[in-house]
């Protein structure tokens, strides 16, 4: 079940230190251990479509596959303290993201994922394969604040180094063009390159809160995450049924969070405050509002249900 050999990029572009600088780990992730991680995560889609599908025969078949391979993955690459891999980023993004670790490590791999990246000083390390998961995966695990850290890290690596530097697009290295100018690797060195852009998907799903349940974003659900690191996140996606859009601003101490369910569409709408009578919409509490149903506090967080509409929900910032 590990799966061994064959041509692989492995994590293509991971952070490598200077050359000079002989105690700061690299990003390096074994390839084995990523072509056994996507093995795995690929008998999990498998199992999803057949199910989607109706193949219940396959269904159990390449879910049994997956339980299989999660289970030698295991043996193989994690420890009982919770390490895994190469102790890289990309280790243990892969594996949160897989889920490929027992329950009771997940939150110790989270950590010390989130340990690596303050060790750094908030940065990252993961390439082509890390990259796209690693936001996602600390907010996912309870370090949303990690994550913000690295998206407005202005050092190398990170996403705004390029912007810094001048960059209108993604590069293909974090280093594409050094701080004198010139190119990391004039031979290689693609200047419009998507990998690292898929930050835009947490920008968009976590930051601004913009996501879905459902095929075709009739079922959306509006979870905007706001910082003090930032004034406001917004962002609008044109479905099939017009317009959803969800984003927040902060100002004078209060968020306001503004959505837009399109039409013969619904909307779970999850806002960052402990309780619901303390937010307001349209001149009412929400409490007293007969726009909303399913209202319901739990976690620090209310959480309800809205139809088609323009809304926009008050509260104070704790």
């Amino acid at each position: 079940m590990i799966w061994k050999g064959g041509s692989k990029y492995g994590d293509w572009l991971f952070y490598h230190p200077p050359v000079n600088n002989h105690t700061e780990a690299d990003g390096h992730t074994e390839r084995d251990f990523i072509a056994t991680a996507f093995y795995a995560y690929s008998a999990s889609l498998m199992a999803e479509a057949a199910k989607v599908l109706g193949k219940n025969d396959d269904a159990r078949l390449y879910a049994e596959l997956f339980e299989k391979i999660k289970q030698v993955f295991i043996d193989e690459y994690v420890t009982k303290a919770g390490r895994v891999g190469t102790n890289s980023q990309t280790s243990y993004v892969l594996a949160l993201m897989f889920n490929l670790l027992p329950d009771d490590l997940k939150p110790k791999a989270a950590s010390f994922l989130a340990q690596d990246i303050r060790g750094r000083r908030n940065h990252l390390s993961t390439g082509f394969l890390g990259t796209p998961y690693l936001c996602h995966v600390l907010s996912d695990n309870g370090y949303t604040d990690v994550a913000y850290d690295l998206l407005l890290q202005e050092t190398y690596p990170s996403w705004l180094y390029p912007v810094k530097m001048g960059a209108t697009t993604i590069w293909e290295r974090w280093d594409g063009q050094k701080t004198d100018s010139t190119f990391q690797d004039a031979g290689m060195n693609s200047f419009n390159h998507y990998a690292y852009g898929a930050i835009g998907d947490w920008m968009y799903r976590v930051s601004a809160g913009l996501s879905t349940t459902g095929a075709g974003y009739r079922s959306l659900v509006f979870q905007p995450h706001p910082t003090k690191k930032l004034g406001y996140s917004r962002a609008s996606f044109e479905s099939l049924y017009g317009t959803a859009a969800c984003g927040w601003e902060r100002k004078d101490g209060k968020i306001t969070v503004s959505v837009k369910v399109p039409a013969n569409c619904n909307a779970r709408i999850i806002l960052p405050t402990g309780k619901a009578a303390g937010i307001s919409t349209g001149g009412q509490n929400l409490p007293g509002n007969a726009m909303f149903r399913d209202i319901e506090e739990k976690g620090g967080k209310v959480s309800f249900t809205a139809l088609s509409g323009d809304y926009t929900f008050e509260f104070s910032e704790e």
